[in-house]
């Protein structure tokens, strides 16, 4: 086995980067746990990264899907006109986790706070429901990350072009091109829009 000179190895003296370059700004730690711990670590800190705020969105939060609540199932259609009794469509309960959440390793909420995809029903307030496990496609509205910014948009994606498009003509495209960094965190599944 070689023999390395003492000065190898160990900390020395102005080696590494200096206290407050990272992007993060302050010094930073290294800690070791099980590979198999990693994703509900990161769930934990709820995919915590340092984000400038957009006006796209407001808070992100992991789903909790541990626990349930079965609410009465109204079997059939709800009629919008003349009102009939209630307990005679109850046909089961239902669970919204069932009903919204396809991957519960891979799902989190978002809320949202801006104008800028209100033609497409999603208005400040809104609890949105991103799935991290499906596939990023043309069409499908996203929670991305652009140049360190959160925001949520729809996907264009033909060719060569890309690009996150509001759906309020007040709010202009994203064109993602030359030095732009995008990083797509999830496609929105479903949309928790409170009426009250």
């Amino acid at each position: 086995m070689p023999k390395y000179p003492k000065q190898w190895g160990g900390p020395r003296r102005n080696s590494g980067r200096k206290a407050g370059s990272t992007k993060y700004g302050e010094a930073t730690v290294v800690r070791r746990l099980p590979a198999s711990w990693a994703d509900a670590l990161d769930r934990a800190l709820g995919e915590r990264q340092l984000l400038q705020k957009s006006p796209e969105s407001e808070s992100i939060e992991a789903a909790n899907l541990d626990s349930s609540l079965a609410l009465p199932l109204a079997g059939g259609r709800v009629a919008a006109g003349f009102p009939s009794a209630a307990e005679d469509f109850v046909e089961g309960k239902l669970d919204l986790n069932q009903l919204l959440v396809r991957r519960p390793n891979a799902t989190f909420y978002v809320k949202v706070a801006g104008e800028s995809m209100r033609d497409a029903g999603i208005f400040p307030g809104d609890l949105l429901v991103v799935d991290r496990g499906e596939s990023p496609r043309h069409g499908l509205v996203v929670v991305a990350v652009v140049n360190g910014v959160l925001t949520v948009k729809r996907l264009y994606r033909k060719g060569r072009t890309i690009r996150l498009e509001a759906a309020n003509p007040a709010f202009p495209d994203i064109e993602i091109a030359g030095e732009t960094e995008l990083a797509v965190w999830g496609v929105v599944r479903a949309n928790v829009h409170p009426f009250i």
